[in-house]
């Protein structure tokens, strides 16, 4: 298996992903492997309700995509550390990986036969 060209899909994906998180959230500085979500700007002289519950609603929004995407780019980074460990394409189990599944999901962690059972 060529894990190069699995390393290079992964650094691709990790790079998105990062580009996608700094537009809604920021590192935190204390422990930059972590996310957090920009806080909407909230004008405190809003009296309408309506208006504020569109902006609670937003930051909720907001919070989800950001918690998904940090929990892609984790997988991604666990399985560039797998690359590094010389274990990628290992599967959880011991088995190995199909290639087809790798191309498919180059973060996978699991064959196809353990996915269903995860």
């Amino acid at each position: 298996m060529d894990t190069n060209y699995f390393k290079t899909k992964l650094e691709e994906e990790k790079a998105k992903l990062e580009k996608e998180l700094s537009l809604i959230a920021h590192r935190d500085p204390q422990n930059p492997d972590d996310w957090k979500t920009d806080p909407e700007r909230l004008n405190v002289m809003v009296s309408d309700k309506n208006e504020l519950s569109d902006v609670f609603e937003e930051t909720t929004n907001k919070e989800a995509l950001e918690q998904e995407l940090e929990d892609s780019l984790n997988k991604i980074k666990d399985a560039l550390q797998r690359i590094e460990d010389g274990t990628y394409g290992v599967c959880k189990e011991g088995c190995k990986i199909e290639e087809a599944r790798l191309r498919a999901n180059p973060s996978a962690e699991t064959c196809i036969k353990h996915a269903e059972s995860v």
